[in-house]
């Protein structure tokens, strides 16, 4: 049985970050788990709870440095360790460059940039006293191939895949792994208000796998001996050609 460990996640207040708050709260790890949508997450506290499980609720904003601050400041107090951060909170509202939605560019820089650094920032001393961590972060398939309406949004994701390469090798003593899912049921896809890139991205969606499986995919690179570093995982519908 592997080692219980403290985990922070963040956007878990659905989707993905819902699904791995509960495959690890599963299997014995305690789970932090943050986003805006306080309500959903007492709610889902009180679901792992209820299964005997250890897990608190934070609000949580990515783009907020004291939100971060404040959370890894509880988590502490009360655990006295993070031992993996999961940086999964995102947004996705795809559009043609040419459409001007230049507000949308800056929340996906803000949000899928911006919030993973700033949760790399809030834990990496904590991390670095206590010589271990894992910090995992969700990029998508988007990091490796770019589509029609989504570039901007691939170049956020490619960006947390590079610096999540240079942070794997700059900290020798922690453990760094990117998380790549492919298309995965989720509210993303709600958030993208062209009108285009939304009668586009359903058909594109039509093929798509539960957040569960993003969520055991989290727990295995977790599970590994404190020697082995999982780098990646892409996680894919089988009959994607994406």
């Amino acid at each position: 049985m592997s080692e219980k460990k403290v985990v922070l996640i963040t956007g878990a207040s659905s989707g993905i970050g819902e699904a791995v708050a509960l495959e690890l709260s599963n299997g014995g790890h305690t789970v932090i788990v943050g986003a805006r949508r306080t309500e959903r997450l007492q709610n889902l506290v009180s679901r792992i709870e209820a299964s005997g499980g250890v897990a608190r609720a934070h609000r949580l904003d990515v783009t907020s440095r004291d939100d971060f601050a404040r959370v890894v400041s509880a988590t502490l107090e009360e655990f006295g360790r993070i031992d993996v951060i999961v940086n999964n909170a995102g947004v996705m509202p795809l559009s043609p460059l040419n459409a001007l939605k230049v507000s949308e560019w800056d929340q996906m820089v803000d949000v899928n940039i911006k919030g993973v650094l700033n949760g790399i920032a809030a834990v990496l001393p904590v991390m670095e006293a206590q010589g271990s961590g894992h910090i995992i972060n969700v990029a998508s398939i988007g990091a490796h191939q770019v589509s029609p309406t989504a570039a901007v949004y691939c170049a956020t994701k490619y960006a947390v895949w590079a610096i999540s390469d240079g942070l794997r090798q700059e900290a020798d003593r922690l453990r760094v792994t990117v998380i790549s899912p492919g298309v995965v049921t989720s509210e993303l896809a709600e958030t993208i208000s062209d009108e285009s890139a939304r009668v586009a991205m359903r058909e594109y969606r039509r093929t798509a796998i539960d957040p569960d499986a993003i969520g055991r995919a989290i727990h295995y690179a977790i599970a590994q001996p404190s020697e082995v570093d999982v780098s990646e995982i892409i996680v894919r519908p089988t009959a994607s050609p994406h």
